[in-house]
């Protein structure tokens, strides 16, 4: 199907109780978004639900809370699946970074409970859910620094006394959603410099990763409305993220873009991107796939051609549980090279 051909909206083809909540999601995060690129919390969080996390196995899988810097609110969630779910012996590590345009949503969201639940017993992988700080009242470098600094903290812990199967820290991936794949990105970036005792990056999960630039894209002009991010709301999310005066071609928003790092000097691990049919986003997310591949990198790319933005979250569709299928197949290929 050619983008000309695209119709209006997808959606109607989505479970009722996910239209529902898009909906209502759409609404409070309209009228929270204030016109000075700040948020009302209080309103918006009437909205989310948190849940706590359970050492008492839910559907195969427990969860804790783990603190990193108490002074800026930067915690994980760590899932393990129980040793009566998996029958391996060692379990690889999924750090994970949530979506929400950099502003919403955390990693006690009962949608980011409910889906870390699913990759870690489904993978099954030990799934660092992160809690990094938001924008507008944290902008950009904070996320970054966050993600960075929780990378750190991981590295010099022990999981022992957490999980049984034991964790294998030299297989260990990097990923996230939306916002999340962005940062997940650039975390990795700021890491493979470093060096870590226990931690060995070897793969990137970028799942409708949140890319842009001053263009219009073909997608951003035809897929808007209905598609589960609309151009306005991204503007906005980059106007609320970026420091003052900066555009959507700096260097964390447009990777490949004018004023990007030189990814062929980078030896950037190997990655896997997940595309929309019906995400405004697509555009850009191909061009960072042509753009990891013309570097030389180690890339695959994965479509669903009637997906909107934010489909993964959605366990109802089977196109959620096939994403699922393709990261677990990543990450054994990538284990296994």
């Amino acid at each position: 199907m050619s983008k000309k051909e695209i119709s209006p909206s997808p959606s109607s083809s989505l479970p009722l109780k996910s239209r529902l909540m898009m909906a209502i999601f759409s609404v409070a995060s309209r009228i929270s978004r204030r016109s000075d690129f700040t948020v009302n919390r209080t309103f918006m969080n009437f909205f989310e639900t948190k849940v706590p996390p359970s050492s008492k196995s839910i559907n195969g899988v427990s969860s804790f809370d783990i603190p990193v810097d108490p002074t800026r609110n930067l915690w994980f969630r760590l899932y393990i699946p129980s040793t009566t779910t998996t029958t391996t012996t060692t379990l690889p590590l999924l750090i994970y970074f949530h979506g929400g345009g950099f502003c919403f949503f955390s990693a006690d969201s009962k949608e980011y409970d409910q889906y870390c639940r699913r990759l870690a017993l489904e993978i099954p992988a030990a799934v660092i859910s992160v809690n990094y700080r938001l924008a507008p009242e944290y902008k950009y470098p904070c996320q970054y620094d966050d993600g960075f600094d929780t990378l750190k903290f991981i590295d010099g812990m022990s999981f022992n006394h957490f999980s049984d199967p034991k964790l294998d820290f030299r297989r260990c991936f990097v990923a996230g959603d939306s916002a999340g794949g962005n940062v997940a990105h650039h975390v990795v970036l700021r890491a493979i410099n470093y060096k870590f005792s226990q931690l060995n990056i070897i793969g990137v999960i970028a799942i409708q990763p949140f890319f842009g630039g001053e263009e219009r894209t073909e997608s951003e002009i035809l897929v808007d409305g209905g598609s589960g991010l609309s151009v306005e709301r991204a503007d906005w999310y980059w106007k609320a993220f970026l420091p003052e005066g900066e555009d959507r071609n700096h260097q964390v928003v447009n990777v490949f873009g004018p004023n990007a790092v030189d990814m062929t000097t980078v030896d950037f691990p190997a990655t896997l991107i997940c595309i929309g049919g019906y995400d405004i986003l697509q555009d850009w997310q191909k061009r960072y796939y042509e753009g990891l591949k013309k570097s030389g990198k180690e890339v695959y790319l994965v479509e669903y051609p009637k997906m909107i933005h934010g489909f993964y979250g959605i366990s109802e569709l089977p196109e959620s549980s096939l994403l699922i299928h393709e990261m677990r197949e990543f990450i054994k290929k990538i284990s296994d090279n």
